[in-house]
């Protein structure tokens, strides 16, 4: 389905792709984890067509879409989500998804009020299609980021940390609201600090860092080598910490406060 070819991009002297290869099958759920700043946003921007790479070649569905732009990929198939939702605020919940199916869909008439009513009931906020979206509270706005990302018809959905904010109840929801969407057929590649989301859920989990993919295969295996521990935490830790965390994360154990069971690094920005 996804094919990145020896993919680079770099900002300056900053390498956010270093010759990435990268594949995703059709229905496939993958995770991405990564300290901030090692580039998984820009991944997303040279998959969805927001970045241009340097170097390499995107594939999708058999298709060289190097060069196609970003609206050109969502009418293929690609979809995606934001770190921070932007909905039109003055906008009805139902009117903002019907401006992705119509604008990135490419959909009319009935057919694009169609799929904005089904992406509205697949993701839980048909009761709040007529609530201003500027009234929605933090899990709702998720809601929302997904409900537009889904009105597109996309067949490969992109979540760019869709759980960050959110509570473990409400990652539960939210979590289960993408295991339905994958249900359907519709492949994911979800980026994620919180690691209980993506473990409760993603058949392969992958570690992003310095422009090159550090671990890949399933989530026990990845969250117990010692490179990818390292990367992630920032300091090194020992045999007994990396078998004692993984498995807390694995059981989605979560800390005192209880907002999500999240590991996060120091800094800023991804």
């Amino acid at each position: 389905m996804l094919e990145l070819d020896h993919v680079t991009k770099r900002f300056g002297r900053v390498v956010i792709a270093d010759d990435l290869s990268f594949s995703v099958n059709a229905g496939d759920t993958v995770g991405i984890v990564g300290p901030n700043g090692a580039g998984k946003t820009s991944l997303f921007g040279l998959i969805s067509g927001d970045l241009s790479p340097d170097a390499g070649h995107v594939k999708f569905a058999g298709r060289d879409i190097t060069r196609l732009d970003s609206a050109g990929r969502c009418r293929l198939g690609i979809g995606r989500t934001y770190q921070v939702p932007r909905p039109f605020a003055g906008m009805t919940v139902f009117e903002n998804v019907l401006v992705a199916a119509q604008q990135g869909g490419g959909l009319r008439r009935k057919a694009s009020y169609g799929a904005a009513a089904d992406a509205l009931e697949r993701t839980g906020i048909a009761g709040e299609a007529n609530v201003p979206a500027g009234r929605l509270g933090l899990l709702q706005r998720k809601r929302l980021e997904i409900a537009r990302g889904l009105a597109t018809g996309p067949t490969l959905l992109l979540l760019d940390e869709v759980a960050g904010g959110l509570t473990d109840p409400e990652v539960t929801v939210l979590v289960e609201i993408v295991r339905g969407i994958n249900a359907q057929g519709i492949a994911v590649i979800w980026i994620e600090h919180v690691v209980r989301a993506l473990t409760s859920l993603v058949s392969r989990l992958t570690c992003l860092y310095g422009g090159q993919f550090v671990g890949d295969g399933d989530p026990a295996s990845v969250l117990a080598n010692p490179k990818v521990r390292e990367i992630y935490l920032g300091v090194e830790v020992t045999a007994e910490q990396l078998e004692a965390e993984a498995g807390d994360e694995l059981a989605g154990t979560s800390g005192a406060s209880g907002t999500s069971g999240a590991v996060e690094p120091d800094g800023s920005g991804t």
